[in-house]
Order: C-alpha cells, then structure tokens, then sequence
C-alpha cells in the first residue's frame, strides 16, 4: 500500500475472495503456470474409465518376439563381453529363436522391448537395476575391451527402433525414501511411461514406508493423483536371513482398499512379461505391487515358450497343471502364491501324491473372486482348502486374504493354514533352521491329519 501497489480495500477484496472460496470448497491455490499450454499437459480422463476386471490383449505375435529377440542379442561389431554374460546373451539368443524355453529375464526384457515398440517409454531405477541383484537383467552390456570399441557399454533396450519412445535405465543409491518418492512423482506426471523402481531386496523397501503410507497407497484418493509406479519387490525365503527373505507383503495388503493398487505374485516368466504390458497397454493406472523372484530366476521348472507370450494373457489364478490330478479324486486343494508353489509340486511328485490339486493365486489384491471360485469349484469331492505360504502366519497374506479364501468356497469345505509359526522377525537367521521350517510348511500342507496354523470354518 505504502508503494501504491494496492489499496486497503483491494486487500480486503482479496481477502475476502480466498476465504470465500474455502467456504465453497474451491481450489485456492493456481499451480498451473500461465504459459502452460495444453500440448504440454496429459490428459488423464481416459485412465479413469476401466475396471480392473476389464480384459486386455498383452500377447504379441511371433514374428514380432522372433525379431525384437534378435535385436535385444545383436552387440556392435567389435564389443566383446564378459564370459558369463556372453553366454547369458547366447542363450537369450537361443529363447528368442524357439530353441530354449525363456527365463524370467528374457521374459522381462521382451516386455519392455515390445512395450517400446508399441510406443510407450520405459524408465527403471534402483540400486543395481542395470544388471539386476541376482543377475538376471543384463540390460546394460559392458565391454570388455573398450579400447576397441568407444562406447564402453551398450544397452540394447536403446535401439529396438528408430524414434523410439526414452529407455532410461539408473543405478540409483541405498535411500530408498528419496528414490521412490522422485518415481512416484515421475508416474504421476506422465501416464505414457512405464516407470519401475526395483529393491535390492524386498525388505529394503522398508525404507520407504512413509513414502507407500501417504502417497502410493493414499495419493488417489486423498488428491485423485492417479499413478502407474511399479515396484517390483524381490521376495521368497532362500535362506538368507531376516533382512534378506521377505519384502513384506503382509503390509501392503493392509493397505489395499478402494482398488486403490495392484498386489501381484507373478510366478512364471510369461507372467512377467503379460503383467508389466498389462500395466500400460490398458487405460487403467493404479500401483502396481510385485512380489518377484529371487531363486525362481533360474528354476528349471520356472520356465515359458514363445507361444505363452503369443498367445496368453495374465492369469490372475493358475489352475493345476499336472495331467495326473483328477479334479474328482482330489481329496484337497492347496492355495498358495509364488516360489512356495515349485517347493509342494516337488514334494507332491516325489511323494506320488494324486489326491491333492494346487493352485496358485498370482494376483492377491484386489481378489480374483470369480476365477478363485471357479477354480475351487473344479474340485467338487475336496472336502479341505489348504492357503500355504512361505511366510509366518502374522505376516504374508494368510491374515488378509483368509476372508476372502473362506466365502468364495462351499461349504462342505474347511479352511486351513499351513506355514511358519507366528514370529517377531520375517525369518530365521541361520539356513539349516531355514532349511528345517520349509520342510515342515511343505509337509503340513499335505499331511493327513492338518495341525500347522489354525482352522478356519467355512461358514
């Protein structure tokens, strides 16, 4: 006023103008910039029209897998690779060709190779993304005489097409609540790009706990900010400790509401590759939890064909596979989720078991009620429900989802736990006691008399 900038009464106006519209429930503040134009700004209108039930296309044809696999194994002339790594890209060479059934890493490549194909951006960070914890990625290639060739490293993800769409790929540092904070931001801003943040370790997402609390989990429905962030969480018991076995999925769940994200436990390298397409081919953006692999990347039962990613889609429930379990002779059905799964198929092989059907629930929220159902429904002589899971029985899904387990059987049927016992930590600290505890979850699920965990009635 002193300036002769305003006077009293338009300070007053102003005033009375903001208060006014909080009175009305109005936006107060103008966070967009006045030189923002529309060719600037995303239109999100479409990424709130699907269900997440709506059914979508992922597969991708042959001749296309045959010549993005081609691309993803072909070096420039000169680069010479590391030993190991160069049989790694001999072997994804062989995958691509129809010689070698995939692995998960390839299986996961071909995903974002055919997903910057179709024209979407694909950007992936955390602590050793480019070669991948377990060393299953390889999606940036070193040589190893960079004398002789001028680039030093290679990434093939970078030249799958001509204008392709960005592939960023970033070794990012141990802080976890800064980094998924910046990708969460990322996948709010810009619904055209795939953007992954991946643990070292499941548990080390921890770290970011506040970060999932008030923005992943909440951020729709407090602010109707949409986000598509994928966060792929390593996650099984191997072995390895209390900080190196379980990315807490117990937690997650907790937070699932309002279809307000995904939870995935995908276990099969076609799983990979339909669920990281399914993420942004539909017009549906939402969180997208996965559960993934860490010894699974090199099972030799986990394993898919080129026909799986030609011809399938995502499978929210994957029904027995195995041509001896007759659906009217099964006295019992065992529910379960990731690695866990490869751990009873052994053990009901070795022990010719031909009474008990396996299914394996790949995504727990939100809840494939109809296909859980209807696979369950299969089993009409089952008289017993078993959910096994690796975890112990406060943590895991047993405690979110074994309501949902319950009312989507008959019931002539009964519920039961098998798993570990209750426990403070996520696992135990020495192996042979690891060793131990898997032994007994696996037989629990299959013994005569059930006795691990509690039961539950079906109605």
């Amino acid at each position: 006023m002193a300036a002769g900038v305003l006077t009293m009464e338009e300070a007053d106006a102003m005033v009375a103008t903001y208060r006014n519209a909080m009175d009305k429930g109005q936006h107060t503040n103008k966070t967009i910039l006045s030189n923002f134009k529309p060719p600037f700004t995303v239109d999100w209108t479409p990424y709130r029209m699907l269900h997440w039930t709506e059914k979508t296309e992922t597969a991708v044809p042959l001749a296309r897998l045959h010549a993005v696999a081609a691309k993803l194994t072909t070096l420039p002339e000169g680069f010479k690779l590391h030993s190991r790594v160069d049989k790694v890209i001999a072997d994804r060479r062989a995958m691509g060709e129809g010689r070698q059934p995939l692995d998960w890493g390839m299986g996961e490549m071909l995903a974002y190779a055919t997903l910057l194909e179709d024209g979407f951006g694909v950007r992936i960070s955390g602590e050793d993304v480019g070669r991948g914890t377990f060393s299953h990625r390889h999606a940036v290639l070193h040589d190893q005489n960079r004398e002789k060739w001028d680039g030093g490293a290679y990434i093939p993800l970078e030249h799958i097409k001509t204008d392709q769409p960005t592939f960023e790929i970033i070794d990012s540092v141990l802080t976890e609540q800064a980094v998924v904070a910046f990708e969460y931001g990322y996948a709010t801003s810009d619904p055209t790009r795939l953007i992954v943040w991946e643990a070292q370790f499941g548990d080390f997402v921890n770290g970011a706990q506040v970060v999932i609390d008030q923005f992943i989990s909440a951020g729709e429905v407090k602010w109707g900010r949409i986000c598509g962030l994928v966060m792929l969480l390593p996650h099984g018991y191997e072995g390895q400790g209390p900080e190196h076995s379980s990315a807490r999925p117990e937690r997650f769940l907790q937070l699932c509401a309002q279809h307000n994200m995904q939870v995935c436990v995908p276990t099969t390298p076609a799983q990979i590759f339909h669920l990281l397409r399914r993420q942004m081919v539909r017009l549906y953006r939402k969180p997208l939890i996965v559960m993934s692999p860490k010894s699974l990347l090199r099972h030799k039962e986990a394993v898919s064909s080129l026909d799986d990613l030609a011809t399938g889609r995502w499978q929210n429930v994957i029904p027995e596979v195995d041509n001896g379990i007759e659906a009217k002779k099964a006295k019992r059905v065992i529910v379960c989720s990731g690695k866990v799964y490869y751990d009873l198929l052994a053990y009901r092989r070795e022990q010719k078991i031909n009474d008990v059907a396996i299914l394996r629930l790949e995504q727990q929220y939100p809840f494939p009620h109809d296909e859980y159902k209807a696979e369950v429904a299969k089993y009409p002589n089952a008289t017993e429900v078993v959910w096994c899971q690796e975890e112990p029985q406060n943590q895991g899904a047993w405690y979110r989802l074994r309501a949902y387990l319950r009312s989507d059987i008959d019931a002539n049927k009964v519920l039961w736990f098998a798993g570990r016992p209750i426990s403070a930590s996520p696992a135990v600290g020495y192996s042979a006691m690891h060793v131990v505890e898997q032994k007994q979850l696996v037989e629990d699920a299959f013994a005569s008399e059930l006795k691990s965990g509690e039961m539950v009635l079906a109605r």
